[in-house]
């Protein structure tokens, strides 16, 4: 996997992909036009409760004091991976190729929004990633994309260049400065949280008037400086950096050790997928758009059913033209009174 500067490679993507975005909104501002059939691959969810005894209320906010004293009490929590299919059926909701997550737990009329969101038998269902396919779950559409194309050892990825510590700038702090959380359940309370909370922000935000003369310097990314300063793929809606990267780099579940956009201290859990990926021979595109919860594999019929055939992925063939944005999903849109 090795960056380069021309990023030509991917022109033939912009030329498939829609402009603007439109009143009447389609997932072709980011996956690309003119494939044979498409597949949409949904990020896993989590779900977790306390052993023995419930969450305290939300919104966090006004139950502060409950919640410091949950967080001493040091709890067992019990989690585990759940389908889309598995909590469209326990919030009473239906699953289908453009469903939408706040909209299969109903999310729309509660309180507390849609990441976390409380269900039957004192689960608390915790919202798929945006822009980012589990590590094990890219591995497995590697495989099947890998049969897919002949060209399975030349390929590109492109990894969106916003991401915070990704590229080198001209600023004052670091740009990975990040809210951690304590090992010892005791300082974990909302004041010390707040605390905490308040020092990220004066570290991370420019303070004009304490700092007139400080002038921004190069705060370096994890990418080298040749490549933050390195030209970009340019797409309609999104900037990338390139790669050349077959598809077979991806196979196993340790592909993370080889990715130069994965920092050394990153766990290979929280690994950054591409958010572009395709073969040199165009046969499919893979698109893991930084806003959805979802990734859209565009390609051929068979590749498409080979992925719905699956059992390592939860995916449903998709429409061209589908609308995958937040308030697209139409089947779940007014049935849900929670």
């Amino acid at each position: 996997m090795d960056w380069i500067a021309d990023t030509s490679p991917g022109d033939w993507l912009r030329d498939r992909l829609d402009a603007t975005w439109t009143g009447a909104s389609s997932m072709h501002t980011v996956v690309p036009r003119g494939f044979p059939a498409y597949a949409r691959i949904f990020h896993p969810a989590s779900r977790s409760r306390p052993v023995g005894q419930p969450w305290p209320p939300l919104p966090y906010d006004d139950h502060a004091r409950a919640w410091a004293a949950f967080g001493r009490s040091q709890p067992q929590i019990d989690t585990e991976n759940v389908t889309w299919a598995q909590t469209a059926a326990t919030f009473g909701t239906q699953m289908h190729p453009e469903a939408q997550w706040n909209r299969i737990v109903g999310a729309h009329d509660l309180e507390q929004g849609w990441q976390q969101v409380r269900g039957p038998e004192g689960w608390q269902y915790d919202a798929p990633g945006d822009g980012r396919m589990d590590v094990a779950q890219l591995a497995t559409l590697a495989r099947l994309l890998a049969a897919a194309t002949t060209t399975p050892h030349h390929g590109y990825a492109g990894v969106w260049e916003g991401y915070g510590g990704l590229v080198g700038f001209m600023g004052e702090t670091p740009s990975r400065a990040v809210l951690t959380f304590s090992a010892d359940p005791t300082v974990d309370d909302a004041a010390s949280l707040q605390d905490r909370h308040r020092a990220m922000l004066e570290a991370s935000t420019r303070d004009p008037f304490n700092n007139v003369f400080r002038k921004p310097t190069w705060q370096p990314g994890i990418l080298s400086d040749e490549i933050s300063r390195g030209p970009r793929l340019e797409l309609p809606q999104r900037a990338y950096v390139l790669f050349a990267a077959g598809v077979t780099a991806f196979t196993d579940a340790s592909w993370p050790d080889l990715a130069p956009w994965v920092g050394p201290d990153e766990a290979h859990a929280w690994a950054q997928s591409p958010n572009v990926l395709w073969p040199a021979d165009r046969s499919w595109a893979v698109v893991s758009e930084i806003d959805f919860d979802s990734t859209v594999i565009a390609g051929s019929a068979e590749l498409i059913a080979a992925i719905f055939a699956s059992p390592g992925l939860e995916a449903l063939p998709l429409r061209e033209g589908a609308d995958l944005t937040w308030d697209g999903d139409s089947w779940n849109g007014n049935e849900v009174n929670r």
